[in-house]
């Protein structure tokens, strides 16, 4: 069952982390959302660069206690317990057509590849990270993206999982992918892709200047595209 949603929203929203923000990936994640949501130390980011918050999420104990006493006390949400990451505590508790994740890439490493285990662990939750050249995001039940030509797909399986594709210069159907026996990296556009994954467990990863269109192609999702609630 799903966290109860403290932000609601039929837009993209945007959730700040405490890695690495630049500029860049802050104006491209505020030109799709308008709803901020800073995660613990994120909020200390979201604050030097202006934002409007509409909620900040997670255990409090990266946000210092300045950065907190600016805040309405009823926009901090304090979830204390330690089973979950403070990625995974604000994006199981967001509810909109997808998320848009900034200030999750860069510095330690282990916390990256946390954030690709929550997008895995809630696959209801569309999510797209974005950062340095890429966007990347957790395969949905089908997805059809625009691309250009040579653009490159890549497909990292963090569970074994079967796919089909289309548009791809070297196609998937039939490929078993896991860890450690099959991955799909630096395959390439043909132009239009359409994707389909068996289980909630493909991190897909597209150009930087597909972002867009990835953020429009998952909140457009039909319902029967979409995984259910713990999927798999």
């Amino acid at each position: 069952m799903l966290n109860p949603p403290i932000v609601h929203d039929l837009e993209p929203v945007a959730c700040i982390g405490g890695g690495s923000l630049v500029n860049a990936d802050l104006k491209d994640a505020l030109s799709l959302c308008s709803t901020v949501v800073a995660v613990d130390g994120g909020l200390m980011a979201a604050q030097a660069h202006g934002c409007d918050i509409s909620a900040v999420v997670g255990d409090m104990d990266s946000a210092t206690e300045a950065a907190l006493a600016a805040v309405p006390p009823a926009l901090v949400h304090k979830i204390a317990e330690q089973d979950s990451t403070d990625f995974e505590k604000a994006l199981s508790r967001i509810a909109a057509p997808v998320v848009v994740a900034v200030g999750f890439t860069g510095g330690r490493l282990d916390h990256q590849l946390a954030v690709l285990h929550g997008m895995m662990r809630y696959p209801e939750r569309p999510c797209v990270l974005l950062g340095g050249s890429e966007c990347t995001f957790l395969l949905p039940r089908a997805l059809t993206l625009d691309l250009g030509q040579g653009d490159v797909v890549s497909l990292f399986p963090l569970a074994s999982v079967a796919c089909r594709s289309t548009g791809l210069r070297w196609e998937i159907d039939g490929l078993d992918f896991a860890p450690g026996r099959v991955i799909g990296t630096s395959n390439e556009a043909m132009g239009q892709v359409h994707l389909e994954a068996f289980a909630p467990a493909m991190i897909a990863t597209v150009p930087r200047a597909a972002f867009s269109r990835v953020v429009a192609a998952l909140a457009a999702l039909e319902a029967d595209a979409r995984w259910p609630v713990h999927a798999g």
